[in-house]
């Protein structure tokens, strides 16, 4: 048989991936330009490249290439060839065209001028005037680049990306091939795990399944030069039987394919069963923040949502973010995630190992390649360089897959290798040499502490206090006890750790906590302290629900130690709640800002005549009354509550004694939604005292509080108050901080 140039096209940064299919089946192959793999090969090779190359998208013969800087030139390059030679009288013969950087800029022109050349050639070559095109598909192409036209038989058809088992599409479908390049990249074999955590419409899971069992990917389909006099016939059967005896049985380890959307996975199922690999892969609902597995040294490859058409491009970001921390559970495994967004590995918090440039259709991608620590050869464990690291594994390797005669441009920015300290050779997570110490250090500073605390919080009935607050730099926590539990604050700063790492070293320090303090792991609770502005302290963090009662100067408040960033009593307040108690006898106590009624419980316990309790928030008022209750008091016009911002709710005062003590802790800023005017401590802070002062009776006090650290009291601009600072006063012994917040106490006069 004669042989030809064959061009085995695919889509932009697979090229090397099919140069090596190609070379697998035999045929020696090359990159020959972005998206074109050249190779030789007889009609026996256009069959077997059809039926298995899992990564091209078509296979055309090269039938002429010449200059073609006028039509002249290209009508005689086209007249020249032999297209009699493989297309019949009757053939249909359409042509596609593309031009790029030459002087026939018109691609419509140039596909009139081929076509009219074809039809002169073929009338010559048959003898006949009449082409009636009623037969077959015999598609040509000519393109065009740097006034050099090359001219192409498609032998494919139907592009190779169109296996026949997927018959419905998905709201965003990943191509086949694209997916076939995903799982060859990653170098997946059958005796390993795989999962596909975002699977959709199953393509990533059905192409790896086909891999893994060696069925030709277009063992079910036909192809256009099937029906071609020259190439169809035995040929083709008896490469079908060929691919048919090669099929493996089904897979030992069944891959794992699961997703949100009920709809996507019927849609996996039918797929799966029309590549006759159903039974090779389990489908469930799932969702990517419930990803875990007991299994090692698995593969996780996945096509995420990108934000251009499913979702809205910030719960996308949330998800990226999130990836780290959920990924960092499958400690040996290796991640090859697609992603559009340039920004994906900022969003991660770490670099890839590799990435490499993808296009699926026609959006931009990377494929970012985290390579696990590899398996060892005996099956035990990891080796030690793999255990602990080497101080290779954060350099970053970028492929350069696509070999042109031209220079590639250089790579964006944000693909090009960051330095970053070493980590360990976990893809995501891992703990660093210098955990352990601090891990050691931690606990004996907590322990000491502890024991130091120990008999000191019994004699004063004291059942919730602190016992830790960032006494070591490097370990940035607050450590309350509350009773039976534990709740940690992790406050900001620099460290070298990944988001994934930070993960694994917070876990590790939780350990810590509860095996140091003699409690349930489950019964310590961590949140994250950040700078923040407006209600963020009070906004939910979570959904656990994990609600306790507590006890303090002998009374009883419920706390949530797991939902907000603050537990609903404050510590730092111990003794200005004394303060309270102690002034609240026969006295009428307005308590603004209340949060959840804490120094309302004081005054009440005091002996206050009357408690107004004023927020702006429901939950909070709903929590306050709930204390209430605990300690023996009913809500109602004894026990006032009002939901109202606090100066508002003043200002709506007649201008006359109404109250004899005042609490007034307020946020450092709100912008609620509910309010007219942003709340600013520092600017509203004198205005709403003097308001407070009309509402004063002569003799009464106010205690007024803030954690902002540069606060500056103006108490020039304060009038009928004596006024004094007594911040030293009310700051607990078990607080190290002694600017934990600032106190006044001002005395109407």
């Amino acid at each position: 048989m004669a042989e030809y140039d064959l061009i085995a096209t695919a889509a932009f940064g697979l090229e090397s991936e099919v140069r090596h299919e190609l070379e697998t089946l035999g045929y020696p192959a090359r990159i020959a330009s972005p998206g074109r793999v050249l190779f030789h090969g007889d009609e026996q090779a256009i069959i077997e490249t059809n039926l298995w190359l899992r990564c091209a998208e078509r296979i055309l013969i090269r039938v002429a290439v010449g200059p073609a800087n006028d039509f002249g030139l290209l009508f005689d390059l086209v007249r020249g060839a032999p297209w009699s030679d493989w297309i019949p009288a009757d053939g249909q013969f359409p042509v596609r065209g593309r031009s790029y950087k030459s002087l026939l800029t018109s691609v419509p022109a140039c596909q009139r001028i081929v076509k009219k050349a074809v039809v002169e050639q073929l009338r010559a070559g048959h003898g006949v005037e009449e082409l009636p095109e009623t037969s077959g598909d015999y598609a040509i192409e000519v393109a065009i680049a740097n006034d050099e036209a090359s001219l192409y038989l498609d032998t494919t058809g139907v592009g190779l990306h169109k296996r026949g088992y997927r018959p419905l599409v998905s709201e965003a479908p990943l191509r086949e091939t694209i997916a076939a390049g995903m799982v060859r990249f990653s170098r997946w074999r059958p005796d390993r795990p795989f999962w596909d955590p975002f699977c959709g419409s199953g393509t990533i899971a059905i192409e790896a399944a086909m891999i893994g069992r060696d069925i030709a990917p277009g063992l079910r389909r036909t192809f256009a030069c099937e029906a071609w006099p020259r190439i169809g016939g035995e040929g083709w059967r008896a490469a079908r039987e060929a691919a048919e005896r090669r099929v493996k049985p089904a897979l030992e380890e069944r891959l794992s394919a699961t997703d949100i959307s009920e709809d996507a996975l019927k849609i996996a199922r039918r797929s799966a069963t029309a590549a006759g690999v159903a039974d090779d892969i389990h489908f469930q609902i799932r969702d990517f923040a419930d990803l875990s597995s007991k299994r090692d040294y698995g593969c996780l490859v996945t096509n995420p949502p990108y934000g251009e058409r499913i979702g809205e491009a910030e719960e996308v970001r949330r998800l990226y973010r999130s990836m780290p921390t959920v990924l960092r559970r499958l400690k040996t495994w290796s991640h090859y995630l697609l992603a559009a967004n340039p920004e994906f590995e900022n969003l991660v918090g770490q670099g890839a190992s590799k990435r490499r440039k993808l296009f699926n259709g026609r959006i931009e991608c990377a494929l970012y390649e985290f390579h696990g620590p590899r398996k060892p050869k005996d099956g035990g464990r990891p080796r030690r360089d793999e255990r602990r690291g080497t101080g290779d594994e954060g350099k970053v390797a970028v492929s350069s897959d696509v070999a042109t005669e031209s220079d590639t441009p250089a790579e964006p920015s944000s693909l090009r290798p960051q330095a970053s300290p070493p980590r360990p050779p976990q893809a995501f997570g891992g703990l660093r040499p210098e955990a352990e110490r601090q891990a050691t250090e931690f606990a004996a500073r907590l322990g000491k502490r502890a024991r130091h605390l120990r008999k000191w919080p019994t004699k004063r009935g004291i059942t919730c206090y602190r016992l830790y607050d960032r006494d070591i730099p490097e370990l940035p926590f607050a450590v309350d006890r509350y009773e039976d539990a534990v709740v940690v604050a992790e406050y900001e700063r620099p460290h070298e750790r990944t988001p994934a790492e930070h993960a694994d070293w917070l876990d590790l320090m939780m350990k810590t906590i509860a095996k140091t303090l003699e409690v349930p792991r489950a019964e310590v609770f961590l949140r994250k302290r950040e700078r923040q502005r407006g209600e963020a302290q009070y906004e939910r963090v979570a959904d656990e629900g994990a609600f306790r009662v507590v006890n303090e100067g002998g009374l009883r408040f419920r706390v949530n130690l797991s939902d907000y960033l603050d537990t609903g009593l404050f510590l730092d307040h111990r003794q200005t709640r004394g303060m309270v108690r102690e002034a609240a006898a026969g006295k009428r106590v307005l308590n603004l800002f209340a949060y959840t009624g804490s120094f309302t419980i004081y005054a009440a316990a005091g002996g206050a005549v009357k408690t107004t309790t004023v927020d702006l928030s429901q939950t909070y008022l709903d929590w306050t009354a709930e204390n209430l209750r605990l300690n023996g008091f009913e809500p109602g016009m004894t026990h006032y509550l009002a939901r109202a911002d606090s100066r508002a709710y003043v200002d709506s005062l007649p201008r006359e004694p109404q109250f004899d003590l005042v609490v007034v802790d307020p946020p450092t800023f709100s912008n609620s939604k509910r309010l007219d005017d942003d709340w600013d401590v520092q600017r509203d802070g004198a205005p709403l005292l003097n308001a407070i002062r009309k509402r004063l009776t002569d003799g009464g006090l106010v205690y007024f509080s803030t954690n902002f650290r540069r606060f500056k009291l103006d108490e020039s601009a304060l009038t009928g108050y004596a006024v004094r600072e007594i911040s030293k006063q009310t700051v607990p012994e078990d607080f190290r901080n002694e600017r934990i917040h600032r106190c006044w106490r001002l005395t109407a006069v």
